[in-house]
């Protein structure tokens, strides 16, 4: 039986390999919030019914079937925070929290509505895909972190790491969210990166610029 907490598991593997993450028991700990103990026993009921394997070496993997699982969640979870930013027009800054709810709740009838509605293709309010994509397959579609934007040159905010909702709700007071055209002025000494974003001069901490994905404009 694939259990609430089952399914939160895998899908969380399957983000933390996105965020392109050594996924170990100790990060899965802290991606959940949860103790140690917990994780071990969850670990050991997902290898019992084969959807993970756990390496010699920590590392810990899905299975094609637990694979399988995770993406059909993520999937459900960016169909409900597309509904909530473009059918409710709530906030893109607090859709992942509310999906992070609903997701278990979706049947798949009400799931099939959604694609029929919005399609199966197109990004969350966040400026991520369906399935959460590696930085080595976004640096192959030529997109960087702000925090390594040379000075001079003009960036559009492609995507936005999306679960630290104090992280979003900074970023949104700052003006900058998927779609945003910024110009990089300087690379400062204490790691703070000055831009400018619709004529306004904005500081904006290195920890910060490290999960935002843009791309470089003409």
């Amino acid at each position: 039986m694939i259990t609430v907490s089952k399914e939160d598991y895998l899908k969380a593997i399957l983000e933390a390999e996105g965020e392109g993450e050594l996924v170990i028991a100790a990060r899965l700990a802290h991606w959940l919030s949860v103790s140690a103990p917990a994780v071990t026993m969850a670990l050991r009921r997902l290898k019992r019914d084969g959807l993970v394997s756990v390496r010699r070496d920590g590392r810990v993997l899905l299975t094609k079937a637990g694979r399988k699982i995770a993406r059909q969640l993520a999937i459900r979870h960016h169909l409900i925070e597309r509904m909530l930013h473009e059918v409710f027009g709530m906030p893109w800054y607090k859709v992942h929290d509310e999906a992070e709810r609903l997701e278990h709740a979706v049947s798949s009838d009400f799931e099939a509505m959604l694609v029929r509605k919005l399609g199966r293709s197109g990004a969350c309010p966040h400026g991520n895909s369906p399935i959460p994509e590696n930085p080595r397959a976004k640096r192959k579609r030529g997109l960087l972190l702000l925090s390594e934007a040379e000075p001079g040159n003009l960036y559009a905010v492609q995507s936005a790491y999306e679960r630290d909702r104090k992280l979003l709700e900074f970023l949104e007071e700052k003006g900058i969210r998927p779609g945003t055209c910024l110009k990089v002025e300087a690379r400062n000494y204490d790691g703070t990166i000055s831009l400018v974003i619709e004529r306004r001069r904005v500081e904006l901490g290195g920890p910060a610029a490290e999960k935002i994905w843009v791309a470089k404009s003409n």
